[in-house]
């Protein structure tokens, strides 16, 4: 691909870096909805909603990571996503995401934590994308 016609991408967890390199999109979910990035989109500082991001990498492969809460950025091509918690799609049991979601669902009204089902039905659903599912 030529110069300027890719996304340098980080994807970063306040753990660790999850995934770098190039792609031809970027597809994130904020407060005002969904937005995507291509190259040579316009500067942009904006919040992550609990969601699945998507990215298309430079060969074409896609790519979904769970990501809960953080932000983005966007500038002369370079998109860093930094999320209070990511997990890539490959790293997500399903199983394990499936019984988080029935617990959340059991515990209902007395839920303490009301983003607990959010967060498994985003897990679920990259975790899904990524079997096939």
């Amino acid at each position: 691909m030529a110069e300027g016609s890719v996304l340098d991408v980080a994807v970063v967890s306040a753990e660790r870096l999850l995934w770098q390199g190039q792609a031809k999109s970027v597809v994130a979910k904020t407060p005002e909805g969904e937005i995507g990035i291509l190259p040579g989109h316009e500067p942009v500082l904006a919040l992550l909603l609990e969601s699945p991001l998507r990215i298309e990498e430079a060969d074409g492969a896609k790519m979904m990571v769970a990501v809960h809460g953080g932000f983005f950025s966007v500038d002369s091509n370079k998109v860093n996503v930094i999320a209070e918690v990511a997990e890539l799609a490959e790293d997500i049991d399903l199983e394990r995401a499936q019984a988080a979601l029935s617990r959340a669902q059991a515990a209902g009204e007395e839920n303490e934590d009301p983003s607990a089902i959010k967060r498994a039905e985003t897990r679920i659903t990259v975790a899904g994308a990524a079997k096939g599912l």
